[in-house]
């Protein structure tokens, strides 16, 4: 029997075991087709329906029309996203408003700045470097003028997610950064301009990126983009215009297609709460032990990350934590502490060994 842990990782992520058994079973022979999916042509009919079908299945269930949207699959990362959203928006030098919340946040912001004038509605970072909350809408500094107000919906290294998400003024786009939250509950998606989320936290392997972008956003890009660059090549040509990363959209397209058998984005959103509300309420239970640094009302039901009295406890924690098939705990090394990421694919029962393990922990070293 393959042995199994429980993989709490933050990206290249835990992905759902149905979907990994469903890739092993077709890995050498697609569909009848003789040959892998990886070794098949992005331009065939058996690909098509693959790459097609993934499209169609993230506007269904996020709740959105084709006519309206489309959906991008590109290489790059996210990370390629934080310049091409403003090297096509703010050419000529236009307005942008970004809410600074965390590390990847930071690095949208700083390639923004080559592109066009940027404002911060909001920075969360504290004099220690910190960041422990998510704005409200009130706290936001916003500009009637902008062309787009850009967020991070998740932020995997601080542990703060969104819970309710900014509304921009008349006008002014909505652009979300969702690398790892996306489909992690239903939302009003018909709100966004542009949702771009890397694959390897919360819908896939690493190697793609999903991109929604609604249609009407193309008007407003700038001319005389390097090819690869403009949002007009991609949704023209079906983010086939190069060869598309294969494979990785063909793992996307299966978890989707889990998310939808498990219930959709409701089903998606009441497991996840329920995942976080373990962990966070045993945290809560031992105020003396556990530490948690985010903001109750700003607390991630993606990324939970915790600290314990000293950093030897927490190294004791990460090490006899891996040795019970717990892996994946260790906190980002700009923070340190702990983090455990319970991502759509990791289960209830994954979640509910950390909290018995944990409670041991507290019972042995508290």
């Amino acid at each position: 029997m393959t042995h199994r842990v429980y993989n709490f990782n933050p990206g290249p992520a835990t992905l759902p075991l149905p979907v990994l058994e469903e890739v092993r079973e077709e890995l050498l022979d697609f569909r009848g087709t003789g040959m892998s999916i990886m070794e098949t042509s992005h331009r065939s009919p058996e690909y098509s329906e693959v790459h097609d079908g993934a499209a169609s299945l993230a506007l269904d269930l996020l709740g959105l029309s084709a006519d309206d949207y489309a959906v991008l699959f590109l290489g790059g990362g996210a990370s390629t996203q934080f310049y091409m959203i403003p090297q096509n928006l703010l050419a000529g030098g236009g307005k942008a408003d970004y809410v600074r919340t965390g590390t990847w946040a930071k690095k949208a912001i700083q390639e923004a700045k080559l592109f066009g004038d940027v404002h911060i509605a909001h920075d969360a970072e504290d004099e220690q470097g910190r960041f422990a909350y998510v704005p409200a809408q009130d706290q936001l500094d916003l500009r009637d003028d902008a062309v787009y107000l850009h967020f991070t919906s998740n932020n995997t290294i601080a542990g703060t997610q969104f819970h309710e998400y900014p509304e921009p003024p008349e006008g002014v786009l909505l652009v979300a950064d969702m690398s790892s939250d996306m489909l992690w509950r239903e939302f009003d998606a018909s709100r966004f301009a542009i949702i771009y989320a890397g694959a390897q936290k919360n819908l896939g392997p690493s190697g793609v990126t999903m991109v929604v972008f609604r249609r009407d956003v193309l008007d407003r890009c700038a001319d005389g983009l390097p090819t690869m660059v403009s949002y007009r090549t991609h949704v023209e040509k079906n983010s086939l215009f190069n060869t598309p990363p294969c494979f990785p959209i063909y793992v996307v397209g299966k978890v989707l297609r889990w998310i939808e058998r498990e219930g959709g984005l409701a089903a998606m959103g009441r497991k996840n709460r329920e995942k976080g509300d373990l962990l966070y309420d045993l945290f809560d239970a031992n105020p003396g032990f556990f530490r948690t640094p985010v903001r109750k009302d700003s607390r991630s039901y993606m990324n939970v990350v915790w600290r314990l009295p000293t950093e030897e406890l927490e190294r004791m924690f990460i090490a006899e934590a891996k040795d019970a098939g717990l892996v994946g705990l260790k906190g980002h090394r700009s923070v340190g502490g702990c983090r455990a990421s319970i991502y759509n694919a990791m289960t209830l029962e994954g979640v509910k060994a950390l909290a018995d393990f944990l409670r041991d922990f507290v019972a042995r070293h508290g």
